[in-house]
Protein backbone atom coordinates (compact mmCIF):
# COMPACT_ATOMS: atom_id res chain seq x y z
CA UNK A 1 0.00 0.00 0.00
CA UNK A 2 0.95 3.60 -0.97
CA UNK A 3 2.12 5.58 1.87
CA UNK A 4 0.01 8.05 0.96
CA UNK A 5 -2.98 5.57 1.69
CA UNK A 6 -1.32 4.08 5.03
CA UNK A 7 -1.39 8.22 6.34
CA UNK A 8 -4.31 9.25 5.16
CA UNK A 9 -6.74 10.78 7.52
CA UNK A 10 -9.58 8.78 9.33
CA UNK A 11 -11.20 12.07 10.79
CA UNK A 12 -11.82 16.19 9.40
CA UNK A 13 -9.76 17.12 12.16
CA UNK A 14 -6.83 15.40 10.26
CA UNK A 15 -7.49 16.78 7.02
CA UNK A 16 -4.64 18.78 5.68
CA UNK A 17 -5.57 22.17 4.56
CA UNK A 18 -9.30 22.98 2.94
CA UNK A 19 -10.51 25.14 6.38
CA UNK A 20 -12.36 27.29 3.87
CA UNK A 21 -14.94 24.48 4.15
CA UNK A 22 -14.30 21.89 6.81
CA UNK A 23 -12.72 24.34 9.42
CA UNK A 24 -14.99 24.49 12.61
CA UNK A 25 -18.50 26.07 11.87
CA UNK A 26 -17.88 25.57 7.66
CA UNK A 27 -20.72 24.92 5.38
CA UNK A 28 -19.03 21.47 4.44
CA UNK A 29 -18.05 20.43 8.03
CA UNK A 30 -21.66 21.25 9.19
CA UNK A 31 -23.50 19.27 6.27
CA UNK A 32 -21.35 16.53 7.06
CA UNK A 33 -21.69 16.45 10.79
CA UNK A 34 -25.72 16.91 10.36
CA UNK A 35 -25.50 13.08 8.76
CA UNK A 36 -27.54 14.02 6.14
CA UNK A 37 -25.59 14.10 2.89
CA UNK A 38 -27.12 15.40 -0.51
CA UNK A 39 -25.19 15.14 -3.33
CA UNK A 40 -21.89 16.76 -3.57
CA UNK A 41 -18.96 17.56 -6.45
CA UNK A 42 -15.72 18.34 -5.22
CA UNK A 43 -13.85 19.90 -7.72
CA UNK A 44 -9.82 21.15 -6.97
CA UNK A 45 -6.35 19.99 -7.73
CA UNK A 46 -5.42 16.78 -7.32
CA UNK A 47 -3.89 15.65 -4.00
CA UNK A 48 -5.74 17.60 -1.79
CA UNK A 49 -8.04 15.88 0.09
CA UNK A 50 -11.33 15.35 -2.23
CA UNK A 51 -11.06 11.35 -2.22
CA UNK A 52 -10.11 11.52 1.54
CA UNK A 53 -13.36 13.82 2.60
CA UNK A 54 -15.39 11.48 0.47
CA UNK A 55 -14.07 8.62 2.43
CA UNK A 56 -14.84 10.13 5.60
CA UNK A 57 -18.52 11.00 4.63
CA UNK A 58 -18.64 7.28 3.31
CA UNK A 59 -17.88 6.31 6.83
CA UNK A 60 -20.53 9.29 8.91
CA UNK A 61 -23.28 7.37 6.79
CA UNK A 62 -25.16 3.85 6.64
CA UNK A 63 -25.46 3.53 3.07
CA UNK A 64 -23.69 1.30 1.31
CA UNK A 65 -20.93 2.64 -0.45
CA UNK A 66 -19.16 1.95 -3.98
CA UNK A 67 -16.25 3.53 -5.52
CA UNK A 68 -16.00 4.16 -9.06
CA UNK A 69 -13.69 6.02 -11.63
CA UNK A 70 -14.90 8.01 -14.54
CA UNK A 71 -11.63 7.16 -16.54
CA UNK A 72 -12.57 3.31 -16.52
CA UNK A 73 -16.30 3.21 -15.85
CA UNK A 74 -18.65 1.36 -18.10
CA UNK A 75 -22.96 1.35 -18.56
CA UNK A 76 -22.40 -2.08 -16.84
CA UNK A 77 -20.63 -0.62 -13.70
CA UNK A 78 -23.44 1.48 -13.38
CA UNK A 79 -25.63 -1.09 -13.81
CA UNK A 80 -24.38 -2.99 -11.15
CA UNK A 81 -24.57 -0.77 -8.56
CA UNK A 82 -28.47 0.06 -9.68
CA UNK A 83 -29.32 -3.21 -9.16
CA UNK A 84 -28.50 -3.18 -5.56
CA UNK A 85 -31.02 -0.95 -4.87
CA UNK A 86 -33.78 -3.45 -4.77
CA UNK A 87 -31.56 -6.10 -2.29
CA UNK A 88 -31.00 -5.95 1.19
CA UNK A 89 -27.07 -4.44 0.63
CA UNK A 90 -29.15 -1.46 -0.81
CA UNK A 91 -31.79 -1.22 1.77
CA UNK A 92 -30.61 2.45 3.08
CA UNK A 93 -29.72 3.41 -0.15
CA UNK A 94 -26.27 3.30 -1.89
CA UNK A 95 -23.79 5.75 -2.11
CA UNK A 96 -21.44 6.39 -4.89
CA UNK A 97 -18.21 8.05 -4.78
CA UNK A 98 -17.50 8.84 -8.27
CA UNK A 99 -13.91 10.16 -9.16
CA UNK A 100 -12.52 12.48 -12.11
CA UNK A 101 -16.55 12.43 -13.34
CA UNK A 102 -15.91 14.55 -15.84
CA UNK A 103 -14.61 11.40 -18.07
CA UNK A 104 -18.47 10.41 -18.08
CA UNK A 105 -20.41 10.52 -21.09
CA UNK A 106 -23.86 12.10 -21.48
CA UNK A 107 -25.14 8.81 -21.67
CA UNK A 108 -23.43 7.16 -18.78
CA UNK A 109 -24.33 10.53 -16.62
CA UNK A 110 -28.28 10.00 -17.64
CA UNK A 111 -28.26 6.92 -16.52
CA UNK A 112 -27.06 8.00 -13.01
CA UNK A 113 -29.87 11.23 -13.14
CA UNK A 114 -33.04 9.53 -12.33
CA UNK A 115 -31.89 7.27 -9.00
CA UNK A 116 -30.16 10.76 -7.78
CA UNK A 117 -33.18 12.58 -8.46
CA UNK A 118 -35.40 10.17 -6.73
CA UNK A 119 -32.66 9.81 -3.82
CA UNK A 120 -31.79 6.17 -4.40
CA UNK A 121 -28.42 6.69 -4.75
CA UNK A 122 -26.37 9.84 -2.85
CA UNK A 123 -23.78 11.00 -5.20
CA UNK A 124 -20.41 12.19 -3.83
CA UNK A 125 -18.09 13.44 -6.94
CA UNK A 126 -14.41 14.39 -7.82
CA UNK A 127 -13.12 16.17 -10.55
CA UNK A 128 -9.98 18.14 -10.99
CA UNK A 129 -11.62 20.14 -13.69
CA UNK A 130 -13.86 23.23 -13.83
CA UNK A 131 -17.58 21.39 -13.46
CA UNK A 132 -19.45 24.21 -14.95
CA UNK A 133 -17.72 22.84 -18.17
CA UNK A 134 -17.34 19.28 -18.16
CA UNK A 135 -20.61 18.02 -16.70
CA UNK A 136 -23.98 18.15 -17.65
CA UNK A 137 -26.69 20.73 -16.23
CA UNK A 138 -28.88 18.05 -15.14
CA UNK A 139 -26.27 16.37 -12.60
CA UNK A 140 -24.93 20.17 -11.98
CA UNK A 141 -28.00 21.14 -10.42
CA UNK A 142 -28.87 18.42 -8.18
CA UNK A 143 -25.52 18.82 -6.69
CA UNK A 144 -23.75 20.98 -4.25
CA UNK A 145 -19.89 22.44 -5.41
CA UNK A 146 -17.44 23.09 -3.15
CA UNK A 147 -13.96 23.96 -4.28
CA UNK A 148 -10.71 22.35 -2.94
CA UNK A 149 -7.95 24.07 -3.05
CA UNK A 150 -4.01 23.96 -3.09
CA UNK A 151 -2.65 23.47 0.29
CA UNK A 152 -0.18 25.86 1.84
CA UNK A 153 3.28 24.50 2.10
CA UNK A 154 3.60 25.41 6.31
CA UNK A 155 -0.03 23.11 6.41
CA UNK A 156 1.86 20.26 4.85
CA UNK A 157 5.04 20.38 6.83
CA UNK A 158 2.95 18.23 10.14
CA UNK A 159 2.07 15.63 7.43
CA UNK A 160 5.85 15.31 6.19
CA UNK A 161 7.02 14.96 9.21
CA UNK A 162 4.64 11.96 10.61
CA UNK A 163 5.27 10.89 7.40
CA UNK A 164 8.92 9.98 8.01
CA UNK A 165 8.08 8.96 11.32
CA UNK A 166 5.78 6.07 9.74
CA UNK A 167 8.47 5.02 7.73
CA UNK A 168 11.08 4.87 10.73
CA UNK A 169 8.48 2.36 12.16
CA UNK A 170 7.56 0.49 8.54
CA UNK A 171 11.40 -0.13 7.93
CA UNK A 172 12.43 -1.08 11.25
CA UNK A 173 15.43 1.61 11.53
CA UNK A 174 16.05 5.08 12.15
CA UNK A 175 16.03 7.78 9.35
CA UNK A 176 18.03 10.96 10.23
CA UNK A 177 16.52 13.52 8.10
CA UNK A 178 18.75 16.78 7.23
CA UNK A 179 17.55 19.95 8.22
CA UNK A 180 15.01 21.83 5.97
CA UNK A 181 14.18 18.46 4.33
CA UNK A 182 10.40 18.28 5.32
CA UNK A 183 10.24 22.01 4.38
CA UNK A 184 12.01 21.48 1.14
CA UNK A 185 9.62 18.85 0.39
CA UNK A 186 6.40 20.72 1.47
CA UNK A 187 7.08 23.60 -1.21
CA UNK A 188 8.72 21.56 -3.43
CA UNK A 189 5.54 19.91 -4.21
CA UNK A 190 3.18 22.59 -4.75
CA UNK A 191 0.44 22.11 -2.85
CA UNK A 192 0.10 18.08 -3.51
CA UNK A 193 -0.07 16.37 -0.19
CA UNK A 194 -0.18 13.18 -2.05
CA UNK A 195 3.12 14.27 -3.87
CA UNK A 196 4.45 15.01 -0.66
CA UNK A 197 4.32 12.01 0.67
CA UNK A 198 5.15 10.06 -1.98
CA UNK A 199 8.40 11.96 -2.23
CA UNK A 200 9.19 10.91 1.61
CA UNK A 201 8.55 7.35 0.58
CA UNK A 202 11.02 7.84 -2.08
CA UNK A 203 13.63 9.51 0.32
CA UNK A 204 13.25 7.12 2.89
CA UNK A 205 14.00 4.44 0.48
CA UNK A 206 16.77 5.81 -0.87
CA UNK A 207 18.58 7.25 2.29
CA UNK A 208 22.29 5.92 2.82
CA UNK A 209 23.02 4.32 5.36
CA UNK A 210 25.92 5.73 7.84
CA UNK A 211 27.02 4.12 11.41
CA UNK A 212 24.01 2.21 12.13
CA UNK A 213 21.52 5.25 10.62
CA UNK A 214 19.83 5.76 7.52
CA UNK A 215 20.54 9.72 6.37
CA UNK A 216 17.93 10.98 4.60
CA UNK A 217 19.86 14.96 2.88
CA UNK A 218 18.16 17.88 0.95
CA UNK A 219 19.99 17.18 -1.75
CA UNK A 220 17.95 13.70 -2.09
CA UNK A 221 15.01 15.63 -1.52
CA UNK A 222 15.90 18.36 -4.16
CA UNK A 223 16.45 15.08 -6.72
CA UNK A 224 12.69 14.05 -5.87
CA UNK A 225 10.53 16.02 -5.82
CA UNK A 226 12.20 17.85 -8.38
CA UNK A 227 9.73 19.75 -10.85
CA UNK A 228 6.78 18.52 -8.63
CA UNK A 229 5.20 22.19 -7.90
CA UNK A 230 4.23 22.13 -11.67
CA UNK A 231 0.78 21.43 -11.98
CA UNK A 232 0.62 21.92 -15.43
CA UNK A 233 -2.46 20.07 -17.86
CA UNK A 234 -2.62 21.75 -21.57
CA UNK A 235 -5.79 20.63 -21.92
CA UNK A 236 -7.19 21.86 -18.27
CA UNK A 237 -8.07 24.90 -16.44
CA UNK A 238 -4.58 25.20 -14.90
CA UNK A 239 -3.27 25.58 -18.19
CA UNK A 240 -5.59 28.46 -19.20
CA UNK A 241 -5.44 29.67 -15.94
CA UNK A 242 -1.47 30.35 -16.19
CA UNK A 243 -1.22 31.87 -19.40
CA UNK A 244 -4.21 34.58 -18.13
CA UNK A 245 -1.96 35.01 -15.63
CA UNK A 246 1.26 35.86 -17.71
CA UNK A 247 -0.83 38.26 -20.24
CA UNK A 248 -2.19 39.73 -17.53
CA UNK A 249 0.39 40.45 -16.13
CA UNK A 250 2.33 41.85 -18.63
CA UNK A 251 -0.68 44.02 -19.10
CA UNK A 252 -0.93 45.11 -15.60
CA UNK A 253 2.83 46.13 -16.29
CA UNK A 254 4.28 44.03 -13.94
CA UNK A 255 7.72 42.55 -14.59
CA UNK A 256 8.19 40.32 -11.89
CA UNK A 257 4.74 38.49 -11.62
CA UNK A 258 5.24 38.02 -15.47
CA UNK A 259 8.75 36.81 -15.19
CA UNK A 260 7.33 34.34 -12.48
CA UNK A 261 4.49 32.99 -14.96
CA UNK A 262 7.24 32.70 -17.74
CA UNK A 263 9.33 30.56 -15.81
CA UNK A 264 6.43 28.31 -14.88
CA UNK A 265 5.70 28.05 -18.66
CA UNK A 266 9.15 27.51 -19.72
CA UNK A 267 9.80 25.04 -16.81
CA UNK A 268 6.89 23.01 -18.18
CA UNK A 269 8.22 22.83 -21.45
CA UNK A 270 5.23 25.21 -23.10
CA UNK A 271 7.61 27.57 -25.36
CA UNK A 272 4.68 28.04 -27.71
CA UNK A 273 1.99 28.67 -25.76
CA UNK A 274 4.61 31.34 -24.38
CA UNK A 275 4.98 32.99 -27.94
CA UNK A 276 1.99 33.46 -28.90
CA UNK A 277 1.06 35.11 -25.61
CA UNK A 278 3.50 37.67 -25.94
CA UNK A 279 2.94 38.37 -29.61
CA UNK A 280 -0.81 38.80 -28.79
CA UNK A 281 -0.13 41.18 -25.53
CA UNK A 282 2.44 43.09 -28.17
CA UNK A 283 -0.45 44.02 -30.30
CA UNK A 284 -3.42 44.30 -28.06
CA UNK A 285 -1.46 45.63 -25.07
CA UNK A 286 0.85 48.10 -25.97
CA UNK A 287 0.05 48.35 -29.83
CA UNK A 288 -0.08 52.47 -31.21
CA UNK A 289 1.65 53.79 -27.74
CA UNK A 290 4.88 51.87 -29.02
CA UNK A 291 4.48 50.44 -32.18
CA UNK A 292 8.33 49.10 -32.35
CA UNK A 293 7.73 47.02 -29.56
CA UNK A 294 5.99 44.42 -32.32
CA UNK A 295 8.85 43.94 -34.50
CA UNK A 296 10.68 43.59 -31.26
CA UNK A 297 8.82 40.98 -29.63
CA UNK A 298 8.88 39.39 -32.91
CA UNK A 299 12.51 39.40 -32.94
CA UNK A 300 12.66 37.90 -29.71
CA UNK A 301 9.72 35.18 -30.52
CA UNK A 302 11.75 34.35 -34.02
CA UNK A 303 15.53 33.82 -31.37
CA UNK A 304 13.53 31.48 -28.77
CA UNK A 305 12.20 29.09 -31.63
CA UNK A 306 15.89 29.66 -33.33
CA UNK A 307 17.81 28.46 -30.17
CA UNK A 308 15.36 26.30 -27.99
CA UNK A 309 14.90 25.70 -24.70
CA UNK A 310 16.72 26.53 -22.28
CA UNK A 311 18.68 29.36 -24.03
CA UNK A 312 14.93 30.58 -25.31
CA UNK A 313 14.65 31.82 -22.07
CA UNK A 314 17.04 34.91 -22.55
CA UNK A 315 15.61 36.76 -25.25
CA UNK A 316 11.53 35.80 -23.97
CA UNK A 317 12.98 37.38 -20.72
CA UNK A 318 14.04 40.17 -22.90
CA UNK A 319 10.62 40.81 -25.05
CA UNK A 320 8.40 40.32 -21.74
CA UNK A 321 10.22 42.67 -19.74
CA UNK A 322 9.96 45.25 -22.30
CA UNK A 323 6.03 44.44 -22.83
CA UNK A 324 5.82 45.17 -19.37
CA UNK A 325 7.77 48.43 -18.84
CA UNK A 326 6.22 49.84 -22.63
CA UNK A 327 2.83 52.41 -22.74
CA UNK A 328 0.25 51.00 -22.74
CA UNK A 329 -2.53 51.13 -26.02
CA UNK A 330 -5.59 49.05 -26.67
CA UNK A 331 -6.87 51.89 -28.63
CA UNK A 332 -6.33 50.04 -31.63
CA UNK A 333 -7.54 46.60 -30.32
CA UNK A 334 -11.09 48.42 -29.39
CA UNK A 335 -11.79 50.00 -32.62
CA UNK A 336 -11.34 46.51 -34.64
CA UNK A 337 -13.71 44.88 -32.51
CA UNK A 338 -16.20 48.02 -32.62
CA UNK A 339 -15.90 47.67 -36.39
CA UNK A 340 -16.47 43.66 -36.27
CA UNK A 341 -19.91 44.07 -34.28
CA UNK A 342 -21.04 46.29 -36.71
CA UNK A 343 -20.55 43.81 -39.35
CA UNK A 344 -22.52 40.94 -37.65
CA UNK A 345 -24.96 43.08 -36.62
CA UNK A 346 -25.66 43.70 -40.66
CA UNK A 347 -24.30 47.10 -41.24
CA UNK A 348 -22.44 46.71 -44.10
CA UNK A 349 -23.93 48.64 -47.14
CA UNK A 350 -22.55 49.09 -50.92
CA UNK A 351 -18.97 50.62 -51.04
CA UNK A 352 -19.22 54.26 -52.41
CA UNK A 353 -18.64 54.38 -55.80
CA UNK A 354 -15.58 57.22 -55.62
CA UNK A 355 -13.67 53.84 -53.72
CA UNK A 356 -14.83 51.56 -56.03
CA UNK A 357 -12.09 49.68 -59.32
CA UNK A 358 -12.47 51.83 -61.70
CA UNK A 359 -15.36 49.87 -64.11
CA UNK A 360 -18.03 50.05 -66.13
CA UNK A 361 -21.01 52.28 -65.49
CA UNK A 362 -24.37 50.82 -66.25
CA UNK A 363 -27.27 52.38 -68.01
CA UNK A 364 -28.99 52.56 -64.56
CA UNK A 365 -26.52 54.82 -62.99
CA UNK A 366 -28.07 58.82 -63.53
CA UNK A 367 -24.21 60.45 -62.79
CA UNK A 368 -21.36 58.25 -64.12
CA UNK A 369 -17.63 58.59 -63.22
CA UNK A 370 -15.20 57.31 -60.63
CA UNK A 371 -15.29 60.75 -58.53
CA UNK A 372 -12.58 59.35 -56.45
CA UNK A 373 -10.11 62.11 -55.19
CA UNK A 374 -6.40 61.43 -54.76
CA UNK A 375 -5.34 62.57 -51.73
CA UNK A 376 -1.62 63.52 -52.82
CA UNK A 377 -2.94 66.19 -55.30
CA UNK A 378 -4.27 68.22 -52.15
CA UNK A 379 -2.32 70.57 -49.28
CA UNK A 380 -1.48 67.92 -46.63
CA UNK A 381 -1.98 64.93 -48.49
CA UNK A 382 -5.52 64.55 -47.38
CA UNK A 383 -8.73 65.65 -48.88
CA UNK A 384 -12.29 65.15 -46.90
CA UNK A 385 -14.18 62.13 -48.52
CA UNK A 386 -16.20 59.66 -48.03
CA UNK A 387 -14.85 55.99 -47.31
CA UNK A 388 -17.67 54.34 -45.43
CA UNK A 389 -20.47 53.16 -46.54
CA UNK A 390 -23.89 55.37 -46.53
CA UNK A 391 -25.16 53.35 -43.59
CA UNK A 392 -22.27 53.52 -41.22
CA UNK A 393 -20.92 56.72 -42.95
CA UNK A 394 -20.59 58.66 -39.34
CA UNK A 395 -18.96 55.45 -37.58
CA UNK A 396 -15.98 56.51 -35.68
CA UNK A 397 -14.25 53.13 -34.17
CA UNK A 398 -10.69 54.54 -33.37
CA UNK A 399 -10.27 57.00 -30.76
CA UNK A 400 -6.94 58.71 -30.11
CA UNK A 401 -4.94 57.05 -26.88
CA UNK A 402 -3.39 59.58 -24.23
CA UNK A 403 0.09 58.23 -24.47
CA UNK A 404 2.99 60.16 -26.32
CA UNK A 405 2.95 58.54 -29.71
CA UNK A 406 -0.69 58.85 -30.67
CA UNK A 407 -0.93 62.66 -29.46
CA UNK A 408 1.78 63.52 -31.45
CA UNK A 409 -0.35 61.67 -34.60
CA UNK A 410 -3.50 63.29 -33.39
CA UNK A 411 -1.96 66.79 -33.96
CA UNK A 412 -0.51 66.27 -36.90
CA UNK A 413 -3.76 65.41 -38.12
CA UNK A 414 -5.41 68.00 -36.02
CA UNK A 415 -3.55 70.39 -38.03
CA UNK A 416 -4.29 69.21 -41.14
CA UNK A 417 -7.77 68.23 -40.99
CA UNK A 418 -8.57 70.98 -38.63
CA UNK A 419 -12.75 70.31 -37.42
CA UNK A 420 -12.94 67.15 -38.99
CA UNK A 421 -10.89 65.48 -36.09
CA UNK A 422 -11.72 65.76 -33.39
CA UNK A 423 -11.45 62.34 -32.12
Amino acid sequence: MPLADKIRPQTLDDVVGQKHILGEGKVLRRIIESGHIPNLIFYGPSGVGKTTVARIIAKSTNKKLHKLNGTTISIADIKSVISELDTFAGYNGVLLYLDEIQYLNKKQQQTLLEYIEDGSITLIASTTENPYFYIYNAILSRCTVFEFKSVQPQEVVPAVSRAFTLMEEEMGHPLEVEKGVCEYIAQACGGDVRKSLNAVELCSLAAKQNEGAYQVSLADAEQVAQKSAMRYDREGDEHYDLLSSFQKSMRGSDPNAALHYLARLLEAGDLPSVCRRLMVCACEDVGLAYPQAIPIVKACVDAAFQVGLPEARIPLADAVVLVCNAPKSNTAYVAVDLAIADIRAGKVGPIPRQLQNKHYDGAEVEKKGQFYQYPHDFPGRWVDQQYLPDIIKNAQYYHFGENKNEQAFKQYWDRIKGDKNKG
